[in-house]
């Protein structure tokens, strides 16, 4: 016989995120139940990644004892008042996944989260009353008035190659490298799946190639962390010092099995005269990543898709752009930074799921954003701002996508609001969510214009000054502080970088403090919120 239950949220996925999200629905006093389909939180990491080994830092000795700078080295920890720490489960810079699994178990059951296991929802409908109804394995219903997804990127994403389906993939390969001793293996995709899957044959297998379009990019070069990663670029060691493998740069066409079970993969090259070569393996591997699932929503509340399907388009609520009340947390939610910040990731979506729960509070619950008020002058701005850059782990985890916003009414006072997502907060400015503003700044911590487009281990490279940075070089991280009319452009009317710091130190007298405050006076001394000279002042380092 079916059960029905009612919730006002229900978050569907017991993973880092949904733990996330239930921590602060908790933690607020709401009325919620998450779902994992499992019999454990973060059954992901059961099975992925394949090779067992996490890639997300987990830096255990740090000198500080802040545990708000801690969690700028820590990038497996969820957030919360009391604990626990990931730090605590292992001392490996990269720790064995099983940990994580002890440790989500152990953040639900000490977080006291109302969790219910082994409740895999099989289809989510939106009836004329406006509710959601979600139905689970067992035929058991579900009702709330608001779903927040977090589900992980749970289907792999299969390119249009012909012949695709021939390959084996990632999520079912075997990892024994004795299985592929002295053969031929292509593994196709350009992502740290792909060559975790190829490091882990360069004992035994006699030749491998990675291959993929576009230019391979590095982590530690673009600062984008989803990109190939040092742990497993050993590879590239082993194609560059000629010993048999290769990254091949290009489009694969197809793929054609031979009537012996070997393999010709017709290869498109994008560096060399050929057009195509058909290459022979005895294994092809496809991993090229995975995508969200959104096949148990009907047509009446089916959320829209972006970059290839693979995820949910969201405005900067986190929202589904067509779907109201629906609402996204996790790895899911990389579509409003691809590529750029660290949504795709808990030591990023942690801070994300933090402000969609501010955003929820504000929206149903009539709780506006947490704030300290301030006297609007230059010293006690500009000191708020340079404590929080020195200390802050949200504002350096997802640099330059969440800020700090100082609000300014049009009574003369000031606000500040903590860990805002910088469109949201232009979005919500206009809408007059904060009240009624003169103007704002925002405050955020990133790296400069092209900073992925110069080697930072090449000395030769001159150190050229930035365009809008004062006349430094602010290619690496550092903080940026923008002048803004809550008119919804977007559009600064004024920025102010501070000097980049080797030790992310930005406190200086001569170099930090007093510069940012000789930016501060002209435009907080006019009394109105627009920069000195009126809405129509170019903006000025």
């Amino acid at each position: 016989m079916s059960a029905l239950t009612q919730v006002d949220y229900l978050v569907i996925g017991g993973g880092p995120a949904g733990l996330q999200a239930g921590y602060f629905l908790e933690k607020n006093g709401r009325d919620y139940l998450i779902v994992e389909r499992s019999d454990t939180p973060g059954s992901f990491f059961t099975r992925f990644p394949r090779h067992r080994t996490l890639i997300s830092s987990n830096k255990v000795h740090t000198g500080w004892s802040d545990p708000e700078m801690r969690l700028r080295v820590d990038w497996n920890s969820l957030l919360s008042d009391d604990g626990p720490l990931f730090t605590a489960y292992s001392p490996r810079y990269f720790p064995p996944a099983d940990d994580m699994v002890r440790y989500l178990a152990d953040f639900a059951r000490t977080q006291g989260l109302r969790i219910r296991l082994d409740t895999r929802i099989t289809r989510v409908t939106r009836p004329a009353d406006g509710l959601f109804t979600t139905t689970d394995q067992n035929g058991n219903v579900i009702r709330a008035r608001r779903i927040i997804v977090a589900t992980g990127v749970s289907r792999p994403y299969v390119p249009a190659i012909e012949g695709v389906e021939e390959a084996e993939r990632y999520d079912t390969v075997t990892v024994d490298p004795a299985d592929f001793t002295d053969q031929r293996v292509l593994v196709i995709g350009r992502g740290n799946s792909a060559f975790e899957t190829a490091d882990n044959l360069i004992e035994t297998a006699a030749v491998i190639h990675v291959a993929g379009p576009g230019s391979l990019k590095l982590a530690w070069r673009t600062h984008f962390v989803g990109h190939l990663r040092a742990v497993n670029n050993n590879f590239l060691d082993t194609y560059q010092l000629k010993s048999q493998n290769a990254v091949l740069d290009g489009d694969i066409l197809r793929i054609a099995r031979q009537p012996d079970g070997t393999y010709v993969v017709s290869v498109r090259f994008a560096r060399v005269e050929e057009v195509v070569k058909d290459i022979p393996y005895d294994r092809v591997i496809l991993a090229t990543g995975f995508r969200f699932d959104a096949s148990i929503f009907d047509d009446d509340c089916r959320p829209d898709l972006v970059v290839k399907d693979r995820f949910p388009q969201l405005t900067s609520a986190w929202e589904s752009v067509n779907v109201p009340d629906l609402y996204f947390a996790g790895t899911i939610t990389q579509s409003l930074d691809f590529k750029k910040s660290t949504s795709g990731f808990i030591h990023g979506f942690r801070y994300g799921v933090k402000a969609l729960s501010r955003i929820l509070e504000r929206r149903y619950h009539d709780r506006d954003w947490p704030h300290t008020d301030l006297p609007a002058t230059a010293d006690a701005v500009g000191d708020a701002i340079v404590a929080r850059v020195n200390r802050t782990s949200a504002l350096w985890q997802l640099f330059g996508f969440l800020g700090d916003a100082v609000l300014l009414g049009t009574d003369g006072g000031a606000r500040y609001c903590e860990e805002v997502p910088v469109a949201h907060l232009h979005e919500a400015a206009a809408r007059g969510e904060f009240g009624d503003l003169a103007g704002y700044f925002a405050v955020t911590l990133e790296y400069g214009a092209d900073h992925d487009q110069v080697d930072p281990f090449d000395v030769t490279v001159t150190r050229t000054p930035q365009r809008d940075t004062g006349g430094l070089d602010a290619r690496y991280l550092h903080p940026v502080v923008r002048q803004f009319l809550p008119d919804g452009t977007g559009k600064p009317v004024a920025e102010h970088h501070l000097t980049e710091n080797l030790e992310n130190e930005w406190d200086d007298p001569d170099v930090h403090v007093g510069p940012l405050a000789s930016f501060l006076a002209p435009r907080l001394s006019a009394g109105d919120g627009l920069p000195a000279g009126g809405a129509s002042a170019a903006p000025r380092p």
